[in-house]
């Protein structure tokens, strides 16, 4: 008997996993199972179905050309077999068998040589009251997207638990069918674990501009209704809702593994080596069930997306099938659109970092995404996160109207090289007025970041600015912007002196007192910090990121 090759679970890891491993040995036989009726689709495309960008669930689950990748294609296509409706119920490492139970009918057996587990993820149903009521959802499935869609009623209520990728996007989705959305979490911010707060609250303003009920602190505890969910309670207060879409992230679907006995990892999927080797050398794992490796910390991470899944099922298809193939890791890079907002991170937040120890220095970069001049120029902020002491660049985060995707790649390329501030202040990007700036905001980040490193620049956070004032700190924040400008939009309680009067008027400025100063993006911040250094002021900051980057209430609103 040729090579046998079985694989449990059938889409983004799975599928690769088949179709990579017939590349590479065309004599296997490589017969794939999954529990569901629906394979090889775009899960990720669900929101976009949802809102009717996507306009039909067979876009989903089709080629580039159009071809439905369903039983018959793997089987003409790529000589791979799959069992749909087939439940694997058990796996007798021993006598190297699956135990498998087909559309509901008799268990069988199925001998492997190899096998690759691509169980995938399952959504995360809270622990709370009534959670079982109708109309209450996840967002994972094809079956999913159908009973969602046809709920989503313009005019009604949809309360989304969990403000992280799934959610916001979702949010969206609903929205755009004409729906009241009110979007709940328990953490203080949105998109927790993917941004810092500051860089949040940039994606927060303009989900709240859109429409939709933004409550953030606020953990939900129950459902509420007859049959039908009605209500939810959180915070203390009765949320009215006719659809629930519950959204607080996914966990690995380990159970399998488990029962068989093979090791399961720090973070709870299932532990792999490079190889996407299980403890069994005989049995891999890849995509949403196992866990990787961040490449910044070096530690077990547990990152579900399907391009990590895609990568990693090719790894276990070349494995499998006999060849020697390697999985380093991940930095953790995602990006999501939400309405008019392109968000993402790559690598390390500044939290996180301080978090795995790192002593860190951070620089926010707020700035057109093209050259000014240009029709079309949008905002982008970019929140930069190195090492002090050898100025490794640990993460990048970017919010904002503009392009942020080829900031995040071209930092995500650093990152994993172990690139310092100097070395990305050194790339050669490509430059043309109708793509950036030619000081693209990437590479001002990285010399702010040197700046800072040496001892040049002194920031500090809008955050910390805010909670100055509002605890009635004895300092003076300084905007050396225009009159106009000034008039136009400020922060309450700020002294204006634009920067080219500044040297004619230091007298009017404290020298015992700590200065803040700011102007739009802080360039000008930073030079009217160098001048009342020159002229021996001795406590000067700017406010980083200036007036761009301050997500709070402006004054007079």
């Amino acid at each position: 008997m040729n090579n046998r090759i079985v694989v449990i679970g059938a889409n983004a890891a799975g599928a690769k996993a088949a179709a990579k491993a017939r590349r590479t040995d065309p004599r296997a036989e490589i017969v794939v199972l999954d529990r569901g009726s629906f394979i090889s689709y775009g899960a990720c495309g669900i929101p976009y179905y949802l809102s009717d960008t996507v306009k039909e669930l067979k876009e989903l689950m089709s080629t580039p050309v159009g071809v439905v990748r369903d039983r018959n294609f793997f089987s003409k296509v790529k000589g791979v077999s799959v069992r749909t409706n087939t439940e694997v119920t058990a796996i007798d490492r021993t006598r190297k068998v699956v135990r498998l139970r087909e559309g509901g009918g008799e268990e069988s057996e199925l001998c492997y040589h190899k096998l690759v587990l691509a169980t995938g993820s399952s959504p995360l149903v809270p622990p709370i009251d009534n959670v079982t009521l109708d109309d209450v959802f996840t967002v994972k499935s094809i079956e999913d997207a159908e009973l969602l869609k046809e709920r989503a009623v313009p005019g009604a209520a949809a309360c989304i638990i969990g403000a992280g990728l799934i959610g916001l996007e979702t949010a969206e989705a609903l929205q755009g069918k004409g729906m009241r959305v009110t979007l709940v979490e328990m953490r203080d911010q949105l998109l927790p674990g993917v941004l810092d707060p500051e860089v949040a609250a940039v994606v927060e303003k303009q989900v709240k501009l859109q429409g939709v009920t933004v409550l953030t602190g606020c953990a939900v505890t129950g459902l509420d209704g007859e049959g039908r969910v009605q209500q939810v309670i959180a915070g203390g207060r009765q949320i009215a809702a006719d659809l629930v879409v519950l959204a607080p992230g996914v966990r690995p679907n380990v159970a399998l593994a488990r029962e068989a006995g093979l090791a399961i990892g720090v973070t709870g999927a299932i532990a792999v080596n490079e190889r996407q080797a299980t403890s069994d050398p005989d049995i891999l794992a890849c995509g949403d069930c196992c866990e990787t490796t961040h490449l910044v910390t070096g530690r077990k991470v547990f990152v579900p997306l399907g391009s990590t899944a895609n990568k990693q099922g090719r790894v276990a298809g070349i494995n499998a099938a006999g060849g020697a193939a390697t999985f380093a890791g991940v930095i953790g890079t995602s990006i999501l659109k939400v309405f008019n907002v392109n968000a993402g991170k790559t690598g390390l937040t500044e939290s996180e970092a301080r978090g795995q120890g790192f002593d860190v220095e951070t620089v926010l970069s707020p700035a057109p995404d093209r050259a000014h001049f240009y029709p079309g120029a949008k905002p982008i902020l970019l929140k930069l996160v190195a090492e002090r002491g050898t100025g490794r660049i640990l993460g990048l985060q970017a919010a904002g109207e503009g392009a942020v995707d080829k900031r995040l790649d071209a930092a995500a390329a650093a990152i994993t090289f172990r690139a310092n501030a100097e070395q990305l202040s050194q790339l050669d990007l490509a430059y043309a007025p109708p793509y950036s700036a030619a000081m693209d905001n990437l590479i001002v980040a990285a010399d702010i970041m040197k700046n800072k490193l040496a001892g040049h620049a002194r920031g500090i956070s809008a955050r910390e600015v805010k909670r100055k004032l509002e605890e009635g700190d004895d300092f003076i924040l300084l905007d050396v912007r225009s009159p106009a400008e000034h008039g136009e939009i400020g922060i309450a309680g700020a002294k204006l002196i634009p920067l080219g009067a500044l040297r004619e008027r230091l007298e009017e400025l404290p020298r015992d007192k700590e200065i803040v100063a700011f102007c739009k993006v802080s360039l000008r911040g930073y030079e009217a910090q160098k001048i009342l250094d020159a002229a021996g002021f001795a406590d000067v900051k700017f406010m980083d990121g200036g007036i761009m980057a301050w997500p709070y209430r402006f004054r007079d609103q």
